[in-house]
Order: structure tokens, then sequence, then C-alpha cells
């Protein structure tokens, strides 16, 4: 009888010790205070580095920030886990990107973002346009399609009618009274193109981290409120208490503040007007 008591004492413990273990891994889980974000060079990654990285670490979160050169890795390492969430592009192309590569990843927030460019070292405006002059492009379908709508805003092309704006190519265009010659490139590699093309359609953060300037631009689009910047996580990632709490630095003052002093003429959301 005494054996059987011993025995059903230690069932009890084994059975509370259990039950403890499954209630506070979820809670562990929700007070995950490290976390790795990714950005592309220029703009981006410096706008987590002083604006939201010093919000986060007020909250006690330990951030490690990781850099990137391309449209491409930034998502795949997302998707992958080894970042909880990413600051480099805008809603086109997150949805065209997820889509494509069939990844979980969805859009948690909107940041200020630098204009997309035209610039040139041997055009002072877009109407001395000539006849076929040279034209570097971000190569990426969403990027390439944001560049011609600005080329069409400014009267150098037109796109045939019932073309979807944000996926035109090259090979939509109904006109081209110039023939300009397109040349898509990786986004990153846009600003070497200067010297060798006439004009260059750059990325803003690209065209900062190379050393432009947005005052130097030939033309800066009127960006749209799908072209400016995401932040993007992992679906199941969305409504995690520091998902939140990076959702809420982006929507603070202390960002905002950051972006009117030292980010000026970038797009921003409505809620950092």
């Amino acid at each position: 009888m005494k054996n059987f008591v011993v025995r059903r004492s230690l069932l009890a413990a084994a059975a509370a010790a259990v039950t403890l273990v499954g209630l506070t891994a979820p809670v562990q889980a929700q007070v995950k205070k490290d976390l790795v974000i990714g950005g592309t060079a220029g703009s981006n990654i410096d706008q987590l580095k002083q604006a939201i990285v010093p919000i986060l670490e007020k909250k006690g979160y330990k951030v490690k920030l990781v850099e990137f050169n391309d449209y491409v890795q930034p998502n795949l390492a997302l998707a992958q886990g080894s970042l909880n969430a990413n600051f480099f592009q805008h809603r086109v192309y997150l949805q065209k990107f997820a889509a494509d590569q069939k990844l979980d990843i969805v859009e948690l927030v909107q940041g200020a973002i630098a204009p997309l460019g035209v610039y040139s070292q041997n055009r002072k405006t877009l109407e001395e346009a000539k006849v076929g002059d040279r034209v570097t492009l971000p190569n990426d379908p969403s990027n390439l399609a944001r560049a011609l709508v600005l080329l069409e805003q400014n009267n150098l092309v037109k796109i045939k009618p019932g073309i979807d704006p944000l996926r035109a190519s090259e090979k939509d265009l109904a006109e081209n009274p110039r023939k300009l010659k397109f040349i898509p490139l990786e986004a990153a590699q846009l600003p070497r193109s200067l010297g060798d093309t006439e004009y260059a359609i750059i990325n803003g953060n690209f065209a900062i981290s190379s050393g432009l300037k947005l005052t130097e631009a030939v033309k800066l689009e009127k960006t749209a409120d799908h072209y400016l910047n995401v932040v993007a996580v992992k679906r199941a990632d969305k409504d995690t208490p520091w998902a939140k709490d990076i959702e809420a630095a982006f929507r603070s003052n202390e960002y905002k503040a950051v972006v009117d002093s030292k980010f000026q003429g970038y797009a921003k959301p409505s809620f950092l007007q």
C-alpha cells in the first residue's frame, strides 16, 4: 500500500511537471526579446539603425541587423527563419515575390521610402532625351513596371491600353517615340551604370548608398501608397507581441521625428504625415 502511495505521488508530480511545461512554453515564446531584422543597404538599413532599433531597445529587445545588397535574399532568409522581419520592399514586390516563391510572408506595417529617381551625368532634364538614349532600370518586374510608369508620366513612353501598370514591361509599350533603349539591371548595380548610359532609373535606397542625393535626380517619382516600404514577417508571427512592438515602433512619434529630420523628401504613409 505504501509503495502504491509513493508511486501515485510520483505520477502526480510528473503530471504536474508536464502541465507546467505545457503552460510555460507558450509564455516563454511570447517574451521573445532577441530579434534579427534584415534591410537593404542605404536608407532602409539606416532607418532601422537610427530610429527603430533604439525604440525597440528601450522596450528591452536586443536587435541584430543584417544588411543585404539584393532584393532576393532578405525574403528567403525571412521565410527560412534566419530573420524575424525585414524592411526593404514595397507591397507590390512583396506580394509578387511571395506568390512566385510560394512563401507565407506578409506585410506588417508601412514605413518611409526614398523615391525612385531618374539620374544622369549627361542630361539635365528628361526633356533633353534624344533618339536612341540608353536607359538602365531595375530588372525585377514590379520595379521595372514602376520605372516605365515614371517615364510615361513624363511623356517619354506610353503603355498599351488595358495593361496593368503594376506589371508592365518593355513589351507592353504602345509608344516609344525617342526609341529609348532599355537595359534592365539588378537594382544594386544601377548606380554604377550612370557613366555608361544617358539615364539610370535607380531605387532610392541604392541611390543613397552609392553617394547620390535625392536633390541630384533629374526627376523623382511621386510615390504611390503601394510603393511605400513595408516591414514583412512570417504570417504565423504577425500577431506575436514582438511583431506588435515592431509595428508600434514604425507608427511612433519617435520614428516620425527621425524621418522628418534625417530623411527629408522621403515618401511616408498617412500616419506619419
